[in-house]
């Protein structure tokens, strides 16, 4: 069974870093391509960034230049370092395959940033 667990999330000044992990398990990991994903208070969830499974990254306009995304296909964990952030980055942030699986949301963590 395809599990996601998402940490590192909190709440944090404006500029901060932060940085989130995603624990992946129930499928072959390195075979499959990754992304973060948020959603704000009213918006529709959207994607933040992608990884394939070689490494290679895409990232949303927004966030280009202050996040990156990572993995670790040892461990089956994906890792996104947000820099620079902005109050319009508050929201939930998810993992999931990409393009992502609608049975295999996570639960997210929540990041706020304060203004």
């Amino acid at each position: 069974q395809v599990q996601v667990v998402e940490s590192g999330g909190g709440l944090v000044q404006l500029g901060g870093p932060l940085r989130l992990s995603c624990a992946a398990s129930g499928f072959i990991f390195r075979n499959r391509a990754m992304g973060w994903y948020r959603q704000a208070p009213g918006k529709q969830r959207e994607l933040v960034a992608r990884i394939t499974n070689g490494g290679i990254t895409n990232y949303a306009d927004s966030v280009r230049g202050r996040f990156t995304i990572s993995r670790d296909n040892a461990k089956n964990t994906e890792y996104l370092v947000m820099n620079s952030l902005k109050p319009e980055d508050t929201a939930v942030y998810y993992c999931n395959t990409y393009p992502p699986s609608a049975r295999d949301w996570g639960q997210g963590t929540q990041v706020t940033v304060s203004s």
